[in-house]
């Protein structure tokens, strides 16, 4: 199962080795917010090639 985050464009920015690190490395997964609003996500490159599989 993984760790779910939420994260600011602003922070992501500033954070972007270390949110990449964790998604990689502890398989995390985070949400990045505008205005509080969930715009994007970055997950963990076996949940994404899962999802593409079941879309297949």
């Amino acid at each position: 199962m993984t760790d779910t985050n939420e994260i600011s464009v602003a922070d992501l920015r500033k954070n972007l080795a270390e949110v990449l690190n964790d998604a990689a490395v502890q398989s995390k997964t985070f949400y990045v917010t505008r205005n509080g609003r969930r715009i994007a996500a970055i997950v963990p490159v076996p949940l994404a090639e899962q999802s593409e599989r079941a879309r297949a």
